[in-house]
């Protein structure tokens, strides 16, 4: 990340988030705080004083793709251009591999864990995820607890953002158990493990405690 980092504000369906680039390149986005002078001073203080600029083109089409997802748009967002660099190994495993779940799909948690080589890692995988730099386009909300059960969530307003997520892609909520609406569970494992492969790679060598360095 360079000293050139700028932030704007915009609005969605869950309130004003945040988004910071650096160039065209994103480096980082931030669902809302409970005040808006609150994610302002985060995004800023977040990337070493940023400066609030309006969003140039590619910037504002990533804006729109964010919000169109949050109404519920089939958009993947898998071609949006993330810092990555300067996540440690696990951490960046667990999020590229959560990059490819498609709207409407879920895994739960020891699922990403094997599905990145440290099967028995689950509690690392929510941590990791608790700490994603990219909500939205790092779609953080669509990993459950096991047996579908809700789990937790770290964003201002806590599960009920990401009730609100999931609905929108079409997942529903049953008490705190969430079932697609759409194709079986186990179908997505085939074109997980495909799209996978082009970010993730061999997920192997981290110790099944799933350590963050």
């Amino acid at each position: 990340m360079s000293d050139t980092v700028e932030f704007a504000l915009f609005d969605t369906p869950i309130g004003r988030c945040g988004i910071a680039w650096d160039g065209v390149v994103i480096e980082g986005t931030m669902l809302r705080e409970a005040r808006v002078g609150d994610t302002r001073r985060r995004l800023h203080d977040r990337f070493g004083g940023a400066s609030e600029e309006t969003p140039p083109p590619a910037i504002r089409d990533v804006i729109e793709r964010m919000v169109a997802s949050l109404r519920g748009e089939a958009d993947d967002l898998v071609d949006v251009p993330l810092d990555l660099d300067a996540l440690p190994r696990f951490r960046r495993r667990v999020l590229e591999l959560v990059r490819t779940i498609p709207a409407g799909e879920t895994l739960s948690y020891g699922e990403v864990a094997a599905a990145v080589g440290s099967p028995g890692a689950a509690r690392a995988v929510g941590q990791a995820l608790g700490r994603n730099p990219f909500p939205i386009v790092i779609p953080c909300h669509r990993v459950l607890a096991a047996g579908g059960h809700i789990g937790g969530f770290t964003a201002q307003g806590g599960v009920s953002v990401k009730v609100k997520m999931l609905a929108a892609e079409g997942v529903t909520a049953r008490v705190s158990t969430y079932v697609s609406t759409r194709a079986p569970h186990q179908s997505l494992e085939p074109a997980l493990k495909s799209r996978a492969s082009r970010s993730v790679g061999a997920a192997r060598g981290v110790a099944e405690g799933g350590d963050d360095s």
